[in-house]
């Protein structure tokens, strides 16, 4: 029996510069550090929330796991 689980990869688009330290906290927080960086992470009710808050700088990518 195959279990599948979705993943998401995560790429900061635009730069923390500017924008305010807890918008900036959760995208270092995702692994995000400098523009193009690209994070793999669980497909999770917590890390939705994460992205969630930034939606503004991330570019998300729902990759499928067999």
């Amino acid at each position: 029996m195959a279990v599948t689980s979705a993943a998401l990869k995560i790429t900061l688009v635009r730069s923390l510069i500017g924008y305010p330290e807890p918008q900036r906290v959760v995208a270092r927080s995702l692994g995000l550090r400098k523009p193009n960086d690209s994070v793999v992470r669980p497909d999770r009710p917590e890390i939705r929330g994460m992205v969630r808050k930034i939606p503004h700088l991330v570019r998300v990518e729902v990759l499928e796991k067999s």
